[in-house]
């Protein structure tokens, strides 16, 4: 899952070397840290947080498949 969270982020910004994803567990969830280059967070946001709110819905609809939650949050 990390790793998805990560090549979809890669794909999005201009500085894909420094795109980082952390893996935080709390308690029943699975948290993804995202953090990007500063000029490319825009880029990964999108305009009025449509591409976050994208990437939380393939992130949250593929953990269902596990029967887990996990979400993104953009650092």
């Amino acid at each position: 899952m990390k790793e998805l969270v990560e090549i979809i982020a890669r794909e999005l910004v201009d500085h894909p070397e420094n795109v980082r994803v952390r893996e935080v567990i709390q308690d029943m969830n699975v948290v993804y840290e995202l953090s990007v280059h500063p000029s490319d967070m825009g880029k990964v946001i999108g305009k009025q947080g449509r591409i976050a709110k994208a990437m939380r819905t393939v992130v949250s609809a593929a953990a269902m498949q596990q029967n887990k939650r996990a979400t993104i949050e953009i650092v």
